[in-house]
């Protein structure tokens, strides 16, 4: 999407001190109801409001439309980290191909159905096997480990493992894989190809990828990141934009996390960007930044499921998974991946929970859950489609 092909006035993000919007009949919305519809110059000006009580308006906003449409229900979604190889050299991540002092790992068929079988013991619907871009992960291996997972458990089976190829798409899915997450991380084309560079004769492009997957018969996830260095205001606002274009089932956001040992993480503070995002300009990596763009998404896709993501647990690790609930949330993946194995799989540092054991981790959601009045959510947790 080119950011020359919006109108870039700078309106007023509220009507009479109000989000403006639309709920699902065309009628005017106040503050205290789901609020459609904002237009990308409103989004934009959200973007850029700091006024704690006006934004407020806007945590309250997205926590009624997300209780409209998708409810009180929390799903929660088991993680399983199930290889840190990656062939990859995106400059922001922390198990990139060129990152010689990550120690590899790749798990094993009973570890991972290990793993499986523990989601389904603490009833969560869903587990999601999530690695590297790593082609040490054969297709008809990975095949019958979904396989074993569908005929053993109730579970679904979401698969996060990079721009594969589609003849390894298709055979997942024969196999019974159910959704797939891409995140297509900006829609700025040139921030895109410096933070994900292209492998050797193979061009990225994982919209297209996201649409394929449609095809296939997957739902599909995507989402970004949010303070990378070089994205200003409009190029998030063109992120949300493209989010209201992209029929999503799951939209994964969460803050920029720099990483000492990528070149990303090297930059200097400060620094200008090659696409021109100035100083003044650079989005923060900030909690608050990362919720308004949750919470705007919510408005613009009010149907999607939206997780309270670990890297928003890891920048406020008392309350950020908390504000993600109360900011349009309605997801949760705790992370099932084995102890020795998590340490290792750090795309950035410091990632919450690191450290927990499962029970520990389950335990603590819960306890979350019944303090803000949400109930875990039943059954495969797929999107409720509100035909918005």
């Amino acid at each position: 999407m080119s950011r020359g092909d919006h109108n870039r006035s700078d309106t007023s993000p509220t009507v009479h001190g109000r989000i403006r919007g639309a709920d699902a009949d065309g009628e005017p919305t106040t503050a205290h109801s789901p609020k459609l519809g904002l237009s990308r110059a409103e989004v934009l000006a959200w973007l850029r409001e700091d006024d704690p009580a006006r934004l407020d308006d806007l945590w309250r906003a997205a926590d009624d439309t997300r209780r409209r449409f998708v409810g009180d229900g929390v799903h929660l979604r088991g993680l399983i980290e199930i290889s840190n190889y990656c062939v990859r050299g995106c400059t922001y991540c922390g198990i990139r191909a060129p990152n010689h002092g990550v120690e590899r790992y790749r798990m094993g068929e009973d570890e991972i159905l290990a793993c499986a079988r523990q989601a389904h013991d603490f009833g969560y619907g869903t587990v999601v096997m999530q690695s590297g871009e790593d082609y040490g992960i054969e297709t008809d291996w990975l095949a019958r480990v979904i396989h074993s997972i569908k005929h053993d458990t109730a579970l679904v089976v979401t698969l996060s493992l990079g721009e594969r190829p589609e003849a390894d798409l298709a055979a997942w899915r024969a196999a019974g894989a159910d959704r797939y997450l891409l995140r297509f991380e900006t829609s700025d084309a040139d921030l895109y190809r410096r933070i994900h560079p292209d492998l050797p004769g193979r061009v990225s492009d994982r919209v297209a990828i996201i649409k394929r997957l449609q095809e296939l018969g997957y739902e599909a996830g995507t989402g970004v990141m949010v303070g990378i260095p070089g994205q200003g205001h409009e190029t998030l606002a063109d992120d949300i934009e493209l989010f209201r274009g992209m029929d999503m089932d799951m939209i994964g956001i969460g803050p920029y996390l720099p990483h000492p040992a990528t070149p990303l993480g090297q930059l200097a503070a400060g620094a200008v960007s090659e696409s021109g995002a100035t100083a003044t300009d650079q989005v923060p990596n900030t909690e608050t930044m990362t919720c308004k763009v949750l919470a705007l998404t919510r408005l613009v896709r009010p149907d999607a499921n939206l997780p309270a993501t670990t890297a928003l647990a890891t920048v406020n690790k008392s309350d950020g998974r908390v504000h993600g609930l109360q900011r349009g949330a309605n997801v949760v993946m705790p992370n099932l991946t084995p102890p020795e194995y998590r340490e290792k799989y750090e795309i950035y540092p410091d990632k919450a929970a690191t450290h927990e054991t499962v029970e520990a981790t389950q335990q603590s959601i819960s306890g979350l859950l019944a303090a803000l009045g949400r109930s875990v959510a039943t059954g495969p947790g797929g999107r409720r489609h509100s035909g918005h």
